[in-house]
């Protein structure tokens, strides 16, 4: 691949990236901002609240009402940034909305 490729490639990829953020409603930008704050930058421990809090165990942060679907909120976070090599909270933070 030539270093041009590269770039367009990596432009592409940060491109579709906005894109993603700019369509996430709050919901979706204040787990993205919890975990980074909160849970170190990762999802697991956030889910493993989420999971003690259903099941009645002690758990960090009362993250919100709707747990079942804060956890598949979680989900599709979790694989856009997989799927990019990202963190979201990287473009939150930039991000005016």
């Amino acid at each position: 691949m030539t270093s041009n490729q590269n770039k367009h490639d990596s432009a592409s990829a940060d491109s579709a990236v906005e894109a993603f953020v700019r369509g996430l409603d709050d919901k979706y930008r204040m787990l993205v901002i919890l975990k980074s704050q909160l849970y170190g930058g990762r999802w697991e421990p956030m889910l493993e609240d989420l999971q003690n809090r259903l099941e009645g165990k002690p758990y960090i942060f009362k993250l919100a009402n709707r747990i079942k679907d804060d956890v598949d909120r979680i989900a599709v976070l979790r694989a856009f940034e997989q799927t990019h090599n990202v963190d979201l909270a990287d473009y939150i933070k930039l991000d005016s909305h």
